[in-house]
């Protein structure tokens, strides 16, 4: 039943990423998942969003840390005051903050990203 329950879980993170990958062209790598803490996913991964781009207004169902390997974007925290990233910047969104990531530069942004999120709902949703 676990196996199961798991597996239904990893398809539907699966999808969800894809799905707001699609809508945003963001290309999303996973690198690692790890059931940790109790009753979370510990998820990290490579986010590429494209020169122009945008990665579209999400949250997560918790919180969302990354580190910036290439590219300049603005991070764009409702509520919070717009932070400029650049290669070697770091970043943190707390859980169910809606945001967005818009490409400033004329290449790529590449981020990695980890995310501690609640292992019953999806990585990402879409935010009006």
């Amino acid at each position: 039943m676990i196996k199961k329950t798991l597996l239904a879980l990893t398809v539907a993170l699966a999808f969800t990423g894809s799905a707001l990958a699609q809508q945003s062209g963001i290309k999303r790598t996973p690198l690692q998942k790890t059931e940790f803490p109790d009753g979370y996913l510990t998820i990290t991964g490579i986010a590429e969003v494209p020169a122009g781009g945008s990665a579209g207004r999400h949250t997560h169902p918790g919180l969302e840390t990354g580190y910036v390997l290439d590219g300049e974007a603005d991070l764009v925290v409702e509520g919070k005051p717009t932070q400029h990233l650049k290669p070697g910047d770091s970043y943190s969104i707390p859980a169910g903050a809606v945001h967005d990531v818009k490409v400033t530069g004329d290449k790529p942004v590449k981020l990695l990203g980890i995310y501690v999120v609640d292992k019953t709902k999806p990585l990402a949703t879409p935010a009006p």
